[in-house]
C-alpha cells in the first residue's frame, strides 16, 4: 500500500468546512467522490484539521493510501473531476508512515479585514468601519506569543487533551485599506483565530483595554473573550512537515 499527500487550495464559501458531516456539502466529500471514481474504489482522505465553514485555504494537505502507483497525468485527472473553487496543486508519495494531520509541526493562517468597503472583497475579508487603534492591537498580539493556554479561544465544549499551543507568530499586516493578522502555532483549537481576532477587535476599537485582555487569556473561560470574526475573513494559508515525509518536497524543515 502506498501513501499520497494532495496539496490543494480552496475557496470556502460554497462548503461546510473540509470535514464530512451529514447533510452538508464539504470539501473532503467533493474530493473523496472524485478520488473514488477515478481510482474505481473507495477512497477515504484524511485532512490536515478541520476548517469552519465559509473559511478558505491556500494550502491544505490530505492524504489517502492506494495499493498501486497512480496513473500518469492523475492530478490533471483529477482536477477535471472537481469544481472550479477546488485546485488541486501537488500530488506526491510519502513516508507510509506520514499523516497528514498528525505529522505536521506547524500551522500558519491569516485574518483579513478591510478597512474600506470593498465590494470584490466581500467574501475574503471583514469589512469593519470603525476606527482600530494598531498600537493597541499589536500590544495585544505580543500577549498572545509562547506556549500557553488557549481555552479562552477555544469553541465550548470542544473534548481535546489539552488547550496549550505554542505560538510562534502573532502579527499585524498594515496595507491601503486593509489589516491582516499573521499567525503561526504548533497546533490551533477549534474557532481559537476566529475568536482572537473578534477580542483583538475590540481591543482596537477601545471596547477593552489591554489588561482586560490579558486578563480573558488568563481566564480559560470562552465566554469572557469576544465573538468570533466572520469565517470568510479567514485563510489556512501553510501546513509545515518535518523533511522525512518527502525530502524532495519538504527538504528544508525541521525534524
Amino acid at each position: 500500500m502506498k501513501r499520497f499527500f494532495i496539496e490543494l487550495k480552496y475557496f470556502g464559501k460554497n462548503y461546510h468546512g473540509w470535514q464530512i458531516q451529514p447533510n452538508a456539502i464539504t470539501v473532503q466529500e467533493v474530493l473523496d467522490a472524485a478520488l473514488s471514481k477515478l481510482l474505481k474504489t473507495t477512497i477515504q482522505s484524511m485532512g490536515q484539521g478541520r476548517t469552519d465553514t465559509g473559511v478558505h485555504a491556500t494550502q491544505f494537505f490530505a492524504h489517502f493510501d492506494s495499493p498501486e502507483t497512480l496513473p500518469v497525468d492523475f492530478q490533471k485527472a483529477l482536477q477535471g473531476n472537481l469544481p472550479i473553487d477546488i485546485s488541486i496543486q501537488n500530488i506526491f508519495e510519502v513516508h507510509p508512515e506520514a499523516h497528514a494531520r498528525f505529522s505536521a509541526i506547524a500551522r500558519s493562517y491569516e485574518y483579513h479585514i478591510c478597512t474600506h468597503r470593498n465590494p470584490f472583497q466581500t467574501d475574503l475579508a471583514w469589512y469593519i468601519p470603525y476606527p482600530l487603534q494598531l498600537e493597541h492591537l499589536n500590544a495585544g498580539l505580543n500577549l498572545l506569543l509562547g506556549d500557553q493556554d488557549f481555552s479562552s479561544f477555544c469553541k465550548s465544549n470542544v473534548v481535546v487533551n489539552n488547550f496549550r499551543c505554542c505560538v510562534t507568530e502573532a502579527r499585524l499586516e498594515v496595507l491601503p485599506q486593509k489589516l491582516i493578522f499573521h499567525f503561526t502555532a504548533n497546533r490551533f483549537l477549534r474557532n481559537m483565530v476566529r475568536a482572537m481576532v473578534g477580542t483583538l477587535v475590540e481591543l482596537g476599537r477601545e471596547k477593552i483595554t489591554l489588561e482586560q485582555f490579558q486578563q480573558i487569556i488568563f481566564a480559560h473561560d470562552r465566554t469572557q473573550a469576544g465573538a468570533s470574526a466572520p469565517a470568510h475573513g479567514l485563510f489556512l494559508t501553510r501546513v509545515t512537515y518535518p523533511s522525512w515525509v518527502n525530502p524532495q518536497i519538504f527538504p528544508h524543515e525541521m525534524d
